[in-house]
């Protein structure tokens, strides 16, 4: 996460990156009704645009970030008569796969084991190898030391695959296995991991939003589209904590972690805002 700093509830808070905002939306209310479905989350484009209006952004910033999306891989079109429906792409659902059980759950503890990547990308492959940094610390591995990446999660079958979508399938090595010093297992969690900053972009993420939450359980006074704008702020928001907090095992973290508090405060508040974000979701869609 690059900014740690949470939005106040005003409703003028602007996207400032739809293809992020976009991505959110897919992982959350289209692959859940798509699930209900039992197909593929397919969102034809008129729906995107009803839907993303809920937020400000014009049609002509949505068709822009929906080509975008496209062309980089996450997303794919296919038509239906005279209308575009777009979808994920199997890249797209294996990263929503592989993000889904550290937003939304459910918590499982530690093996005790770790997870540890190296790789040998030669200089004129950099930007490949770049990407393939920004995937794993999407999926919550963290640099040990130059060219080595580890993870507490089992998630070597995920690093596995961002390396093979970068095209370094055969430069990287995977181990897996127990940590034997001279550090524990703790610091060496502090010593990747940077806790400070990370306690305190939960604290903030407390600080916002369990007043909302609390509101909402006792008025239930959000509209439809309201409850609708305020959940995908909601995973917008908490998806972040991917990018820094790969949920780290509880046994290695300390006593009173923000970290837990916050897991609660979104699973609470997204099943609170569940039934009128769907609603509305479901008539925007319609075709």
């Amino acid at each position: 996460m690059t900014d740690h700093t949470l939005l106040s509830t005003s409703p003028t808070r602007v996207v400032t990156r739809p293809n992020s905002f976009l991505f959110t939306m897919f992982g959350d209310l289209a692959y859940e009704a798509a699930q209900a479905k039992g197909e593929p989350p397919a969102v034809w484009i008129g729906g995107l645009i009803r839907l993303m209006a809920a937020f400000n952004i014009s049609p002509a910033a949505v068709r822009q970030s929906v080509s975008r999306m496209t062309r980089q891989g996450w997303l794919e079109a296919e038509r239906h008569g005279t209308r575009a429906y777009y979808h994920v792409t199997q890249r797209g659902a294996d990263r929503i796969a592989s993000l889904s059980p550290r937003i939304y759950g459910p918590v499982i503890e530690w093996d005790g084991r770790w997870r540890l990547l190296a790789y040998g990308v030669p200089e004129r492959q950099r930007e490949r190898r770049d990407r393939l940094r920004k995937d794993l610390a999407v999926l919550g591995w963290a640099s040990l030391a130059a060219s080595v990446w580890i993870s507490p999660s089992n998630s070597l079958s995920a690093a596995r695959a961002a390396a093979e979508s970068n095209l370094l399938g055969e430069e990287v090595a995977l181990f897996e296995g127990h940590y034997r010093g001279p550090r524990s297992d703790r610091e060496l969690v502090e010593h990747c991991w940077n806790l400070p900053a990370i306690a305190s972009a939960y604290d903030e993420f407390n600080r916002v939003y369990r007043p909302r939450v609390e509101s909402e359980r006792a008025e239930h006074q959000l509209s439809d589209e309201e409850a609708f704008v305020e959940r995908l702020w909601l995973v917008h928001d908490y998806r972040k904590f991917t990018y820094i907090d790969p949920g780290l095992p509880s046994t290695l973290l300390p006593a009173g972690w923000p970290g837990t508090f916050a897991a609660a405060t979104f699973r609470e508040y997204h099943r609170a805002l569940h039934r009128k974000a769907a609603r509305f979701f479901a008539k925007a869609t319609q075709a």
